[in-house]
């Protein structure tokens, strides 16, 4: 039997503004790393859980000394596609579940009674077309479980195939584990409009809403104009919270209903500090989730020149 409370992000969620870290490759990008580091793979970052522990915890300690309530997991390729590109994908559950023990214990480190911090498990799209098998994806997850994280991130999808995958190999690695943390799908529209597999963004949330996710949104590819409309058009749809986070700026989105506004590519942790400054300008109203009705008694989320309090995280990656 799963424990359905076994994570605190949801209750936060309900009660305040979440800030999010930058991006962990960008930081990693920005240290003078040698190919020893990397214990010979080359870009394989996942394998700095390993070998550099102290830069993976440096990331993630930058972001939480300038604001950020979450960091994110150094796991977005511990996947079978990327780790198989440097012949290492015997080690998927073992780089899930040390990407997240640094992120967990800074965490800890600066959680207080009245504000803990939060640890995103990182699952990436890997670096080849999707199939149907889930079992790379449930080892990357029980790692991330066995890591500590407080939900999983199902980042930059830009294949439906390959986002349903990731979803219930999430959700039978959390049967298997008996611990249920909040799942958060955030797919990536392009500038045609369409993911890179052609799906619109109306055929995403048809598709994965029902895999029972807690949040769905945009990330990477775009800015937060690109992505407006599609904001507008899942708020108009969706009976899950939101999610949005675009490449470069503060989050600046319309009345479109996003519980969760971020960024994409390119932010350090100077990010989570202007976006944290955004947060604390915040209503104090609740906010309503889309999908509970539009008529009396209906609730829609508004977010305008500020951002409404409630169930929204925030997460910046581009650089201001």
């Amino acid at each position: 039997m799963v424990d359905r409370v076994s994570s605190p992000l949801p209750a936060a969620l309900e009660d305040r503004v979440v800030v999010a870290d930058g991006a962990m490759g960008t930081m990693l990008q920005s240290e003078a790393l040698t190919l020893d580091d990397f214990a010979g793979h080359e870009g394989c970052n996942e394998i700095l859980n390993v070998t550099r522990p102290d830069i993976v915890r440096g990331v993630h300690r930058a972001c939480l000394e300038a604001g950020a309530d979450a960091v994110e997991t150094n796991t977005f390729g511990a996947n079978l596609p990327n780790l198989a590109d440097h012949g290492i994908e015997d080690r998927i559950f073992e780089l899930s579940r040390v990407g997240g023990a640094p992120a967990r214990e800074v965490a800890d480190e600066f959680a207080e009674p009245v504000r803990p911090r939060f640890v995103l498990g990182s699952v990436g799209p890997g670096t080849k077309p999707p199939t149907l098998d889930h079992a790379p994806y449930v080892e990357q997850v029980k790692g991330l479980l066995a890591g500590g994280v407080d939900a999983v991130v199902v980042e930059t999808s830009q294949d439906l195939l390959q986002a349903k995958a990731s979803i219930v190999g999430a959700k039978r690695a959390m049967a298997a584990d008996g611990r249920v943390v909040p799942i958060i799908a955030q797919v990536t529209v392009e500038t045609t409009g369409t993911m890179l597999f052609g799906s619109e963004i109306g055929a995403a949330l048809t598709a994965l809403e029902p895999l029972g996710i807690d949040l769905i949104g945009l990330t990477c590819a775009t800015g937060p104009a690109e992505m407006s409309e599609h904001l507008r058009q899942l708020a108009r749809q969706s009976r899950v919270p939101l999610s949005v986070m675009p490449d470069a700026g503060l989050p600046q989105v319309g009345p479109n209903g996003a519980r969760l506004v971020g960024g994409c590519c390119g932010s350090r942790s100077r990010a989570s500090a202007s976006t944290g400054g955004c947060a604390s300008r915040t209503s104090g109203a609740s906010v309503p989730r889309p999908g509970l009705g539009r008529g009396p008694g209906g609730r829609r989320a508004v977010l305008r020149a500020r951002l409404p309090r409630g169930l929204l995280l925030v997460r910046l990656r581009g650089v201001p």
